[in-house]
């Protein structure tokens, strides 16, 4: 996660939100591994991708923490894609559609009817090629107050 932040987020935010990205940002998503909805993806015995899904109200790792005790209602509520990371010398090899077909399928199983997600810059290209549509933007406010902008996203499962 954190070598993937570094690498990445340069390539749109400045340094001083890159370094905020990666101590605030670019943190395990304990919630998702409790919840067995984290997914990871390994080469040569060294994690180069993960991301999960959660059937929890907060939207991203760091935000809300009351959020994370309340269930979804999967009727009325989307279910929540984070923690998505893939190392910079394994993008573009679809990994990343990897573990959202994953979060996809297992958050349909539970009933499921939408997924949502507070996209950093550097995944909005995979987010929309795999059927996230933007619903408006967003600004993260890390714990040293550095903010970033981000993309909420929605998408239908189908």
């Amino acid at each position: 996660m954190k070598i993937s932040t570094a690498a990445i987020f340069p390539r749109f935010y400045s340094q001083a939100e890159t370094d905020a990205a990666v101590n605030y940002i670019a943190s395990v998503d304990r919630i998702l591994i409790d919840d067995g909805a984290y997914f990871v993806v390994e080469a040569d015995g060294q994690i180069v991708a993960c991301g999960g899904w959660s059937r929890r109200g907060k939207l991203y790792t760091g935000s809300g923490g009351a959020e994370d005790s309340r269930l979804l209602d999967p009727v009325t509520e989307p279910a929540r894609v984070r923690a998505m990371f893939v190392r910079d010398d394994w993008t573009r090899r679809g990994l990343g559609t990897r573990i959202l077909e994953a979060c996809q399928a297992a958050a349909k199983a539970e009933g499921f009817q939408r997924l949502a997600l507070g996209a950093t810059l550097p995944g909005v290209p995979l987010y929309e090629r795999f059927g996230f549509v933007a619903t408006g933007e967003m600004t993260v406010t890390m714990p040293d107050g550095t903010t970033i902008d981000a993309v909420a996203m929605d998408k239908p499962i189908p």
